[in-house]
């Protein structure tokens, strides 16, 4: 098999910041004595097929140029197929996106420890979760939402796209006005009864931090077995105003209507599909189990 790195870039992530810069950190790669099979993308979900057919022809080191989303296709590209290979496939990261959240639990120096970390050759093991849902299955790495966060997401997609930062306001603001807190009926690791208590947001999450900054879940680890459940329960606009802050630093989980806990399998009782945020995309999905492949997957980081 290959160790050449199969590289996906994503030219469109970060406004156009990934295809700007992407060149001169490849070429600094190279002159550390990385090969590298480069393709580029030009739609959205191009990159599942990119990594699915560079899978197929033999490759099994990986490597996302752009942000959450590019890693996210990569990744939905190389399972289920690599899900029972005997060697893991490795996913090294040039964070040249938006979010980059996955690449946070390990640093705050973004391009340049991704780099040094390529050319030191450090790799960890990390955890795969997957989503089964009605249309099929999905696999991701960071975290999948749904409730308050994953609806600022989707108003951002369908009605505020292409105003930058602002629109990530519009969005905030237009779910704070029409605030849903609803229940996602749900079982965790077999339980009897399903819990059906309505809640601000739910979040299954394999790392510990969303939207670049928000540390959802201070308490996941990427290599844990483990899927790490945040729930916030159905606090009120004033409420939710007063403790915004508390979820870029993990102090939410203090709230007395915030729980968490770690899980190995869930099971869902929707009645119908809900619009959730996984890896920094928004999907509509009719969930019905998440479950952990434990060590499916390793890191360059």
């Amino acid at each position: 098999m290959s160790r050449k790195f199969f590289v996906v870039v994503n030219p469109a992530a970060g406004g156009g910041r990934s295809g700007k810069l992407a060149p001169a950190a490849l070429d600094r790669l190279r002159a550390g004595g990385i090969d590298l099979e480069i393709a580029e993308t030009s739609a959205p979900g191009q990159g599942i097929q990119l990594a699915r057919d560079a899978y197929a022809r033999g490759h099994r080191h990986f490597l996302a140029v752009g942000g959450d989303g590019t890693s996210y296709e990569i990744v939905n590209g190389l399972f289920p197929e690599a899900q029972d290979a005997a060697e893991p496939p490795v996913l090294g990261f040039l964070p040249l996106g938006t979010g980059n959240s996955f690449l946070r639990d390990f640093t705050d120096r973004g391009k340049d420890y991704a780099e040094g970390a390529l050319l030191a050759r450090r790799e960890r093991s990390c955890d795969v979760l997957r989503m089964t849902h009605k249309g099929g299955t999905i696999y991701y790495i960071n975290l999948l939402s749904m409730g308050f966060a994953a609806n600022v997401a989707a108003t951002r997609m369908r009605r505020f796209r292409g105003i930058g930062e602002f629109g990530y306001l519009l969005a905030l603001f237009s779910c704070l006005a029409r605030l849903d807190r609803r229940a996602f009926p749900l079982r965790l690791d077999g339980q009897t009864e399903a819990d059906r208590r309505r809640c601000l947001f739910l979040t299954f999450n394999n790392s510990k931090f969303t939207g670049g900054k928000m540390m959802i879940a201070p308490r996941a680890q990427v290599d844990d077995g483990l899927i790490e459940y945040v729930r916030w329960g159905p606090i009120g606009r004033l409420g939710l105003i007063r403790n915004l802050h508390t979820l870029y630093d993990g102090r939410h989980l203090n709230h007395p209507l915030a729980s968490r806990q770690g899980a190995r399998h869930i099971e869902f009782e929707l009645e119908a599909p809900v619009d959730v945020m996984v890896d920094g995309e928004v999907l509509t999905l009719h969930c019905q189990a998440l479950d952990v492949l434990p060590g499916a997957l390793k890191v360059v980081v």
